[in-house]
């Protein structure tokens, strides 16, 4: 008798698990679609800076390429060049295809004392880029330095041009960025 109640006990269960409808619970469901919310409001926000970044790097790539440009001028005339694109948008001295782009749009600024500042100003409305500035800077030994600065946070007025500070280096001293409002990126 023991063993037929066992055998019938066996059955229930089986038929049990068999009438079971089988799938997810709408609990099961909600937890998983409050997960995948979670973890896309947290991703989210680094996905759509991208394209500012990408829009940036033009800014950092130009004006990189004007302080070398810069230097190499000054090397071969002792003189750095005043303008980075000609009134037409055509090749300034320099001989570089930097243009105004609807993103950023770019200058120099001769002080005669100390060398040249190459600006990078984001556009009208580019209110999620940050500005750059580069200077080079003669020393007394004839050469030049540089150095590249970014705002520390996104703006449409120019970056505040870095200074020669003597007393890093005897030979040659530095050029280092403003800290309250810009930080080095070289």
């Amino acid at each position: 008798m023991k063993a037929q109640i066992a055998a019938k006990y066996i059955q229930f269960l089986s038929n049990k698990k068999a009438n079971k409808n089988s799938g997810f619970t709408l609990i099961e469901l909600l937890v998983v679609i409050i997960i995948i919310g979670i973890l896309s409001a947290i991703a989210l926000p680094s996905f759509l800076n991208q394209a500012a970044k990408a829009r940036a790097s033009e800014a950092r790539t130009n004006v990189g390429a004007v302080n070398r440009s810069q230097q190499a001028y000054y090397l071969e005339n002792q003189a750095f060049v005043a303008s980075v694109t000609a009134d037409n948008g055509a090749p300034a001295a320099l001989g570089l295809g930097v243009n105004n782009t609807p993103n950023y749009s770019y200058s120099s600024v001769l002080d005669s004392t100390t060398g040249v500042f190459n600006y990078g100003t984001p556009g009208t409305g580019k209110t999620d880029l940050k500005a750059y500035v580069g200077g080079v800077l003669r020393t007394a030994n004839t050469t030049t330095i540089s150095n590249l600065c970014e705002t520390l946070a996104s703006t449409t007025a120019a970056a505040a041009p870095p200074v020669l500070n003597p007393t890093a280096n005897a030979n040659a001293g530095s050029v280092t960025c403003v800290a309250a409002s810009t930080k080095p990126l070289n």
